[in-house]
């Protein structure tokens, strides 16, 4: 998030980039960060308090 900015909404079709074990893979972030945002009452106060470190304004 301090990349684009905690502020600014992640496009529902952002890809991101991610290299696990030396091979790249595509992770869709944005359709994640709908997910979690729309399923927030389901999150554990654990999740949620992750996601407040990482500046998630809703969590």
């Amino acid at each position: 998030m301090a990349r684009k900015g905690a502020d600014k909404p992640i496009p529902r079709d952002h890809v991101e980039p991610v290299v696990i074990d030396g091979q790249e893979h595509q992770h869709k972030l944005g359709t994640w960060c709908t997910n979690q945002k729309h399923r927030r009452d389901k999150l554990t106060p654990e999740q949620r308090a992750a996601l407040r470190e990482l500046g998630v304004r809703w969590a």
